[in-house]
């Protein structure tokens, strides 16, 4: 299982903006290979917001087909032809990517070990 988040930090009074963003229609919709997306915003955070959001997919093939798909790649290519940059409010973005190895729920734990 791979574990891709984006930590968005943004100006006060922006986090719904993003959270609309990440949760509304998009063409991961019923990817396959994805298992869900989740939006989250700290509550502490005061001077700017910082909203996570968590995509976990199956496996890392099932991520990399995303990537070079072809929804995938004309999305970029349609930003790109747009000129459209991150929207003002937006302070910065970090990416990062997790292997889970382990998930524990209602007691049990399923292990990643080979990934």
């Amino acid at each position: 299982m791979l574990n891709q988040t984006r930590t968005i930090l943004v100006e006060p009074g922006n986090a719904d903006k993003v959270v609309e963003r990440f949760s509304g229609p998009s063409a991961l919709d019923g990817r396959e290979g994805l298992i869900d997306i989740s939006v989250m915003v700290n509550k502490k955070k005061k001077e700017q917001e910082e909203v996570i959001v968590t995509i976990r997919w199956e496996s890392e093939e099932a991520w990399k087909n995303w990537e070079k798909s072809p929804e995938h790649i004309a999305g970029h290519r349609q930003k790109r032809g747009e000129q459209q940059s991150a929207p003002e409010f937006v302070i910065s973005t970090t990416v990062n990517f997790y292997n889970v190895k382990a998930v524990k729920a209602n007691g049990q734990v399923r292990t990643f070990l080979s990934e």
